[in-house]
């Protein structure tokens, strides 16, 4: 079954026609990833509708979908399409499609169709890309490899007096050296008391004896994500960082412990959370545990204290607990597993002891 005929099953039977335009969601459906291109699929057949730019390769790559150019004709060809079919209405990405988009599409569709704008389409989405089938994970194992390859390449580049900046690159080049197509975020590098600021941004400050240095990143590879974040020591650390960083090894174990289908967001996000708690760092974990990792590097499902939604086999989501300090430093580990029929398989494979270089 293809992942067309997969969406129409999620649908509600009374939808006719679905139209996609957001890049990560073509890329869904068709194979092919493109900064241009409507899909627009049926019950009976899929197409994408995409222009001179990318016609050849979309021709020799996208799959279970006939690939037209319809030069200036695009909305002439959409109507064409939904006429040919019988269609009476259409859905589309109510959280991708902008309120300038929904417009434009209803005064040219000028009455042809229904326009659905709902979030039923979305939900659909959502729900299929939550559940990650062979070829997708084989990709996000391959990020990983490549992340992890550029940890171990940095433990031997940190040193007193290499600067945040510094390190971010390194690890950016790394993964860029050993087959990433790019970086899945802004590379997160940060020394001292900046460990503190869970989303801090890279700066000149230098690494001295005794600083912690937190990294978040990741690689893409053939679209997929990875995401990792690892806090190692440069020299010994004190009995408080001691301290820190195993309560929040202590509360990672304990979620990935109880990772596995049939656990809500909530529930995973409290196995970590009321450890952290217990020892009366509560206020200083301020971000939910975990998001799931896919095309994108934030999608469903997530890890917290809200999410009540269950979790699937399939479902890949980090385990990222953290204890932020402000002044003095900042402990974040970060993994992400793989849900099975039997609780999870971790798919980071780098050490989580504390490391002192």
């Amino acid at each position: 079954m293809t992942r067309t005929e997969k969406l129409f099953v999620k649908l509600p039977k009374s939808v006719d026609c679905a139209i996609i335009t957001s890049d990560v969601n073509r890329a869904y459906f068709t194979g092919m990833r493109s900064s241009a291109g409507t899909f627009l699929a049926f019950r009976d057949k899929a197409y994408l509708l995409i222009d001179f730019r990318y016609i050849e390769k979309a021709r020799a790559t996208v799959r279970d979908a006939e690939v037209i150019d319809p030069g200036k004709r695009l909305m002439p060809m959409i109507i064409e399409l939904v006429k040919r079919h019988g269609a009476k209405n259409m859905a589309i990405e109510s959280r991708e499609m902008t309120v300038s988009s929904l417009n434009s599409l209803k005064k040219n569709i000028r009455g042809e169709v229904e326009i659905i704008d709902t979030d039923v389409l979305s939900n659909a989405i959502d729900s299929m890309r939550m559940v990650k089938d062979a070829e997708e994970l084989a990709c996000i194992r391959k990020a990983q490899e490549i992340a992890e390859i550029a940890f171990d390449s940095i433990l031997r580049f940190i040193h007193p007096g290499v600067t945040e900046r510094q390190i971010a690159l390194e690890l950016d080049r790394v993964m860029l050296e050993n087959g990433a197509e790019r970086v899945s975020f802004d590379t997160i590098a940060l020394t001292g008391k900046n460990t503190s600021m869970p989303h801090g941004v890279p700066s000149e400050t230098k690494v001295q004896e005794g600083d912690f240095v937190l990294m978040d990143y990741g690689a893409v590879y053939r679209g997929y994500h990875s995401d990792m974040t690892r806090t190692v020591c440069v020299g010994e650390p004190t009995e408080e960082m001691k301290r820190v960083y195993d309560i929040v090894l202590q509360a990672q174990a304990a979620a990935i412990d109880a990772a596995r289908p049939g656990i809500s967001g909530s529930e995973l996000d409290f196995a970590a959370r009321h450890i952290i708690e217990q020892t009366g760092y509560g206020e200083n974990f301020g971000h939910s545990l975990g998001h799931g990792v896919g095309l994108e590097i934030h999608e469903a499902p997530n890890a917290a204290p809200k999410y009540s939604s269950k979790l699937k086999v399939g479902s890949v989501i980090t385990v990222e607990p953290g204890i932020y300090l402000p002044g003095k430093f900042g402990v974040r580990i970060e993994d992400f597993v793989i849900l099975t029929e039997n609780g999870c398989i971790n798919l980071t494979k780098c050490a989580k002891n504390i490391i002192s270089l």
